[in-house]
């Protein structure tokens, strides 16, 4: 369309300024040539009256004069007529203009006086009329009086107004059928060839044609499409020897890594497109109000920890959310751009909510009523119609956002999380080509739990339109097999673990999630050493045993159960006051909502009140950092504490768990998990706990201080190999495989 505008704008404003030039020219024609023929009319008409005035003002014959002013009574465009003695005085009138009476007219004498006539455009009422003015005179040439005819000038303006009406209508038809035809002729010549060279292109370097391309044009055009022909060809070879590559370095490499996860995603997806939809974008851009500084930071969402790895490693699309204040600024035309930021990986899409979709869909609906009915905290769920119908709107959205990008080819779709329930039915209907997985982070409840929903069927029938459904640990899979057995009118394949409504199978399976890993031996980085010593040093952490707690801050994460362990420690085993320092490192979200507002208060007068306990000096025993913490922030607090603490009261799983050993790389430090998490079954060398028993938790962190080393560095190693066999790269590895081997790809 830019294109369009700069070939024909000129072109049209050139005619439009000539046809003005012209109709100005027309005009002022017309006007002078109805101007002169009135000026004729009017001295004629006065001319002929002046006879008839002379016998009436001679004989002073009152009654003659008025009948001769009322003939113009009738007359069209003629307003009327006006005779006056010789004294100026008005002897007779035409009705119609009687008005006309009370007008001062000083050019009245001046006739008198120069006994010549008079003709010119006068002001009557709110509109013009012209008046020609001719002295009356007898044999001896004296005054008598004076006659005035007067016309309507309003048709003059009228037919020069039809005049410009015509001469605009003329130009606006020749403007567009010019641009309809230079439309036409530049989609002809031009828009069409290309858009036929860009989807050959398209379908060829994704090998769904082989022909030639379809542009016979000679010239420029037949060059551009040649040599786009060999661009598109030398890709196609490439990607096949790529391909070919991968498949043979995967059956080389034993362990899970970054290069052997793109490795298999080329060998077994090849050029089918990877797409990732959640609710968290990966990155988002902020801008501080108070300096005016934008930052792009890594929001806190396990989420992002997983998947973000698994996009840089093979690349694709993420479509997500734009929730950062300053996100706009920073896409294309088609609200896309490159992530990570230095380092362009994969893309990101936002897709954009309003005010009252977010605090619908996801404040409402999904936090409100999802979350707690999926995790036994004992939070009682809301469910809201107006909550309900806005989930829907944003799942439509985002299936509209989604279908937009999805090519021709049959892609893979990676649905994250209970923020989309709905989505992969949407999509099926529009794209049933689509494989399409989903993985829940959270955990699934129990037949009875769910049954709660009143929204249960529709998510559930939502769901089944995947492909293959993940979840962390093999209960959470039994507990959907059951929920969809009794919930649905479907069947349940116990041998291949399978569901099936309405003649689609859907695949359940267990994914444990990981982490990247920073499993890689060794020497530590220095800047984390820097950051360790700067720590120590601004909060007074020499010579102290650290522990750590790294959370959202959310009623399932059991911070304060672990405040109060921490305070039933230190009352129990007084040794340890001032030699131990707890850090809670918790980053607020979902603030909108009151159940986490409260909490947030509740957190803090905790804290406060347990730290006022054990005031002595300079030291307290919990500091409280109460902000977003990036991923490259928090690294040097794992490497520096004693201990974690994962005390979950119900978690899917828990990255934070797995990042603390991973970052662990000299063996020291303890966990201490809780056992309602999923990485509780993974991590069996860590101290687990009931979060809920606050005696039981005080003796683990005892227990977890006083162990012996050697014991620790079993232990942690342990629980090292586990992670850095199954780690992030693993995880996405065995989804894709489950998918070709189920022929769904």
């Amino acid at each position: 369309m830019k294109r369009i505008l700069l070939f024909i704008l000129p072109i049209l404003i050139i005619i439009a300024v000539a046809f003005t030039i012209f109709g100005i020219v027309q005009v002022r024609y017309e006007e002078e040539k109805l101007m002169d023929d009135l000026k004729r009319k009017a001295r004629a008409v006065a001319e002929s009256v002046e006879l008839s005035a002379r016998y009436s003002l001679i004989n002073n014959d009152l009654k003659s004069a008025k009948r001769l002013v009322e003939s113009f009574q009738k007359r069209e465009r003629m307003q009327g007529c006006v005779i006056y003695d010789k004294e100026g005085l008005i002897l007779a009138i035409t009705e119609r203009i009687s008005d006309w009476g009370q007008k001062e007219k000083t050019y009245i004498k001046e006739i008198l006086n120069t006994q010549s006539a008079r003709g010119a455009i006068e002001i009557f009422g709110d509109y013009s009329v012209y008046s020609y003015t001719l002295p009356v005179l007898d044999d001896e040439n004296n005054i008598l009086g004076v006659v005035e005819v007067i016309y309507d000038t309003s048709y003059l303006f009228t037919t020069l107004a039809d005049l410009w009406r015509r001469i605009s209508t003329t130009l606006i038809i020749l403007i567009s059928l010019i641009a309809i035809t230079a439309v036409l002729i530049q989609r002809q010549i031009f828009i069409l060839p290309v858009r036929r060279l860009t989807q050959w292109f398209s379908h060829f370097q994704r090998g769904e044609i082989d022909e030639s391309h379809p542009i016979k044009e000679k010239g420029e055009l037949g060059k551009l499409a040649s040599e786009v022909e060999q661009v598109a060809l030398s890709l196609r070879v490439a990607r096949r020897t790529i391909s070919d590559e991968a498949s043979v370095r995967l059956q080389k490499e034993e362990v899970w890594t970054e290069s052997k996860l793109r490795d298999l995603v080329r060998a077994k997806l090849g050029d089918n497109a990877l797409f990732v939809v959640s609710n968290r974008e990966p990155y988002m851009h902020v801008l501080d109000e108070s300096t005016g500084v934008t930052k792009c930071i890594r929001p806190a969402s396990g989420v992002v920890t997983a998947i973000h790895p698994v996009l840089c490693a093979c690349g694709g699309t993420w479509i997500a959310h734009g929730s950062g204040n300053a996100d706009k600024k920073f896409v294309n035309s088609k609200d896309k751009l490159g992530v990570p930021p230095k380092d362009n990986r994969y893309i990101l899409k936002r897709a954009w909510l309003t005010k009252e979709e977010e605090d619908g869909y996801y404040y409402g609906f999904a936090n409100e009523g999802l979350w707690p009915l999926c995790h036994n905290t004992h939070t009682r769920p809301i469910f809201r119609e107006s909550d309900w119908q806005m989930y829907k709107k944003v799942n439509q959205k985002f299936a509209d956002t989604l279908l937009e990008e999805l090519p021709a080819k049959p892609p893979f779709i990676f649905i994250q999380d209970y923020h989309f329930t709905l989505l992969a039915k949407m999509i099926k209907e529009k794209r049933p080509d689509a494989t399409i997985a989903l993985f829940w982070h959270i955990p699934w409840p129990n037949p009875e739990n769910f049954s709660i929903c009143p929204y249960r069927q529709e998510i559930l029938d939502g769901m089944l339109g995947c492909d293959l459904i993940g979840f962390h640990v093999q209960n959470h899979c039994n507990n959907f097999l059951d929920t969809a057995n009794r919930l649905l009118e479907s069947r349940v394949d116990t041998e291949k673990f399978s569901i099936i409504r309405f003649d689609k199978e859907t695949f359940v399976r267990a994914f444990p999630i990981s982490v990247d890993g920073h499993i890689s031996e060794g020497s530590f980085k220095v800047e984390p050493i820097r950051e360790i010593e700067k720590l120590k040093k601004e909060y007074d952490l020499k010579d102290k045993i650290v522990g750590l707690g790294v959370d959202r801050i959310d009623y399932t994460k059991g911070i304060i159960e672990r405040v109060l362990a921490v305070d039933r420690f230190l009352e129990k085993y007084p040794e340890y006051k001032k030699k131990f320092v707890f850090i809670q490192l918790a980053a607020p979200s979902r603030t909108h909502i009151k159940r986490y507002h409260d909490l947030i208060g509740e957190i803090d007068e905790l804290v406060e009140k347990k730290n006022w306990k054990y005031l002595d000096g300079d030291w307290k025993p919990i500091i409280y950092l109460k902000r977003h913490f990036s991923q490259d922030e928090i690294e040097p607090y794992y490497m520096l504490a004693d201990l974690c603490i994962v005390s979950s009261l119900h978690d899917g799983m828990n990255l934070v768990a797995k990042e603390y050993v991973a970052a662990k790389k000299d063996l020291s430090g303890s966990l201490i998990l809780s056992q309602f998490t999923g990485a509780a079954r993974e991590l069996t060398d860590a101290i687990q706990i009931n979060p809920y028993s606050i005696e039981e938790f005080a003796d683990s962190i005892k227990l977890a201080l006083e162990m012996p080393s050697e014991e620790k560095e079993k232990r942690m190693e342990n629980m090292r190999k586990i992670i850095s066999e199954n780690n992030v790269y693993r995880w996405a590895g065995n989804i894709i495989t489950e998918l070709t081997a189920l022929k769904k790809v």
